[in-house]
């Protein structure tokens, strides 16, 4: 039949017309209509299921997209098999064992089709087929979006998966398409999906998001390759690889990540370029095992919404930064265990709010040019076997800039430590390390301060303004301590490890451990005696103590409940003394209530009774949160929670919001590693520490209740209500005294009645709320006097009630 227009028209009576010809289907038309030839397909529902074996065009009416409605009650709607033209087709199917859109042969064109559907999958690509798939869309919220499998491949442009309830786009079996300016979201399974040897997926300019599951995924060695990629709003991981996968992120963005953004196992490689990774709530890269390697340049990872490092790497694995950024993040590069690596070039780190970079277990870290700013600690070198070099890098606005300890053995050279807090460089049990042509300028504490007879090497070394003085070295025996060569200060001149059996450096005291308090008198041919320190204040007796405690406003049960406590440990103490058996009493307690009602001022004091009773040594008062307690693996969240018990030796320590140690959905979390060391601490050390969790009633009622080993070690809770009006109003009242201002007639009634109409919600801060509503009161009437002229006393002193601010 000669080439020509195949129109196809719908009369209602089921009857169809060619030409001259009619026929009873839509079918039939195609079956009848040979290559080049136009089928026009009027408006309808067809309820056939269509096979297209030949080049030809078929089409809905222009100008009424959507009108064409091919739904067969089962098996596949529409299947391609030629390089035909398909366009501006409603498909749907109800086939769950069956694709809506079948393309198996050629390289047709699907043009504005819209697939919605409840089928295995939207559209499906198989075999040698290679279609170009432009401004479709798909809706199946029962199986796959788009399917690429057994070879197949093809182009997909400007095409959108709206739902899936599986993968929204999913590649295996040595499928390779190419995705170009699509949207996959709402996807109830991972976002995009590429399985299997030579299974191979590209994607340019596409966004996949509101994801019930993985972003991207790639597993069993195939590869993929992201160019100008949105990833976010997942539930699970932004990007996962695994077994041997292969896969290349360019000027991709990766963000808003409940997981980890990146995570790569089983022998995995993943290369970033221009990539940014930021709002993730476990780690920014997480790579690990034997094999697996990140390599990543001019990226930029930053504002963590979680307690993880932002870079993780173990088992084996590498990761190579290069140009890179990583800022905002709880802790910035760790890496842990033997045969992990990490070399890391030209790149800053920033804004870190514990460590930057730590190194355990014996991996290796290797950084060179880079800069590490505004961190609790710049590298941590912890334990026997880990290592690694740090060259020419820069260490700036920490605590301290680099420890080592343990038996850590790095490298460290020609790297500057401007302004630390307490040490430019901080060595102890048994860490070892050379540093060589280092300096240190501006530290708060001491520039270098090695102690326990760890045996590190310091060779031309130097420091500037030192508070404490440029080098502490407090030996642990003979043939211990640092090798010092050709070293220098602005306090000494020089340095030198003099020949037994006289020390360098000697140290009053022995230093109490990592990070702990630094003693303080020191003495070298060069300084003179420190004179001696001025006698400690009495501690209070306990009468003045409860006094203050009677003190506070409200807090009538606490008080009665302190008293008692009190009581019974006085009574104990005397009982002793007169020979008698003393009943025992479990000093750790739980403090539950909302934030605002004086939980931490009442652990304060509670500390200063117990220590003018002699229960305690000093009664000082330590307070911790999760993010003080809870590391990143294991061995770091022992080592927290060890830290705090030490600091805490003598006193009281409290823990605010305990019940964030064992949240609800747990996962992978290290809570229950620091709940667990407490435990153990509070056991051996019964006697030295007394121990407060507290918190919100309700979450502290369930954090004891899932945790009996915490539970049994508490002797009774104590419950913080909330103020009243009154209450609030003598809390503002004091401010006011303390602040040399008064109350004008009528201010109490108002504040009485602010605080009565003021909302209890979960914001609500019981006394901080009544210091809040002074401090506005003071701004108010700052803003109202600044105007007059001339003021009185009174009117620089008095508070009325239009000086409330007004209730939200």
């Amino acid at each position: 039949m000669a080439q020509g227009t195949v129109q196809v028209t719908h009369t209602g009576t089921s009857r169809w017309r060619r030409r001259t010809g009619e026929y009873a289907s839509l079918a039939a038309a195609l079956e009848a209509a040979a290559d080049g030839d136009v089928l026009t397909v009027a408006p309808g529902t067809y309820r056939e299921n269509l096979v297209v074996q030949r080049a030809v065009t078929l089409r809905g009416p222009e100008g009424s997209p959507g009108s064409v409605r091919i739904a067969p009650v089962d098996g596949v709607p529409l299947t391609v098999r030629a390089s035909a033209v398909v366009q501006d087709l409603h498909v749907e199917g109800q086939d769950a064992a069956a694709p809506a859109l079948l393309v198996e042969e050629g390289a047709p064109e699907l043009l504005d089709v819209r697939i919605v559907t409840r089928s295995a999958a939207g559209i499906e690509v198989r075999g040698g087929a290679r279609p170009t798939v432009r401004r479709c869309t798909v809706d199946n919220p029962a199986g796959i979006g788009i399917a690429v499998l057994d070879g197949g491949g093809g182009v997909f442009e400007e095409c959108e998966v709206v739902a899936a309830g599986q993968a929204g786009v999913a590649v295996r079996g040595g499928g390779r398409p190419r995705l170009e300016r699509c949207r996959v979201h709402h996807a109830s399974g991972t976002g995009l999906t590429a399985t299997g040897e030579n299974s191979s997926l590209e994607a340019v300019g596409c966004e996949i998001y509101e994801v019930r599951g993985s972003g991207v995924q790639v597993t069993a060695r195939a590869t993929a390759h992201l160019t100008d990629c949105d990833v976010h709003r997942t539930t699970a991981d932004g990007v996962t690889l695994d077994t041997d996968a292969v896969l290349t992120l360019a000027d991709c963005r990766i963000h808003d990540i409940p997981e980890n953004a990146v995570d790569l196992r089983s022998r995995s490689v993943l290369t970033l370029t221009r990539t940014t990774v930021r709002q993730f709530g476990r780690n920014g890269l997480s790579v690990w095992d034997p094999g697996t390697r990140v390599d990543a340049n001019q990226c930029e990872i930053f504002d963590s919404t979680g307690d993880y490092p932002a870079v993780w790497v173990s088992d084996g694995a590498t990761a190579v930064l290069e140009s890179c950024r990583v800022h905002d993040v709880p802790d910035a590069l760790f890496v842990l265990d033997r045969g992990s690596r990490a070399d890391v070039v030209d790149s800053d780190l920033s804004q870190v709010r514990n460590t930057a970079v730590s190194v355990s277990d014996g991996a290796t870290a290797q950084l060179d040019d880079c800069r590490i700013r505004d961190a609790a600690t710049g590298a941590w070198f912890r334990d026997h076997g880990s290592g690694g070099t740090l060259s020419n890098c820069t260490v700036d606005g920490t605590q301290t800039g680099v420890i080592v300890t343990k038996g850590a053995d790095p490298t460290i050279e020609r790297c500057t430590v401007d302004s630390p807090a307490e040490a430019g460089f901080y060595v102890s049990a048994g860490g070892r390390g050379s540093f060589l042509n280092c300096r240190v300028t501006g530290s708060a504490g001491y520039g270098f301060h090695v102690i326990d007879g760890s045996r590190s090497t310091l060779r031309k070394c130097r420091t500037e303004r030192c508070a404490r003085g440029g080098y502490e070295f407090a030996d642990g025996g003979p043939g211990t301590g640092p090798v010092v060569e050709d070293c220098t200060s602005d306090e000494s001149g020089s340095l030198r490890r003099p020949a037994a059996p006289e020390p360098a450096v000697q140290t009053a005291h022995q230093s109490p451990g990592l990070l702990g308090a630094i003693p303080g008198q020191r003495t070298t041919e060069q300084e003179p005696l420190l004179t001696p320190a001025a006698p400690e204040e009495p501690a209070r007796t306990s009468k003045a103590v409860l006094g203050e405690l009677d003190a506070l406003v409200g807090l009538d049960s606490v008080k009665r409940e302190v008293r008692a406590l009190t009581d019974m440990i006085e009574v104990g103490r005397r009982r002793q003394q007169a020979g008698l058996k003393a009943a025992s009493v479990k000093r750790h307690l739980v403090f539950t209530g909302s934030p605002g009602t004086g939980k931490t001022t009442v652990a304060r004091l509670y500390g200063e009774i117990l220590a003018s009773l002699g229960v305690l040594e000093k009664g000082h008062l330590v307070e911790v949160s999760r993010v003080d307690l809870v590391g990143e693996h294991i061995g770091s969240t022992a080592i927290r929670t060890q830290e705090a018990f030490q600091r805490a030796h003598g006193g009281v320590l409290f823990i605010d919001e305990a019940y964030a140690l064992s949240p609800e959905d747990a996962g992978r979390d290290f809570g229950k590693e620091a709940i667990d060391t407490l435990v153990k601490l509070m056991e051996d050390h019964r006697d030295a520490v007394v121990v407060i969790v507290a918190g919100y009633t309700e979450e502290m009622e369930r954090f004891l209740s899932v945790n009996p080993g915490v539970a049994s070690r508490f002797s009774r809770t104590i419950t913080f209500t909330d103020y009243g009006p009154d209450e609030l109003l003598r809390i503002v009242e004091q401010q006011a005294d303390e602040h040399e201002y008064r109350l004008a007639p009528g201010a109490s009634e108002g504040l009485v009645k602010y605080f009565t109409a003021i909302p209890k919600g979960p914001a609500f801060g019981n006394g901080r709320t009544a210091r809040q509503t002074f401090e506005a009161m003071v701004e108010r009437h700052a803003s109202r006097v600044a105007q007059l002229a001339d003021p009185t006393t009174d009117d620089l002193t008095l508070l009325y009630a239009e000086d409330l601010p007004e209730l939200a």
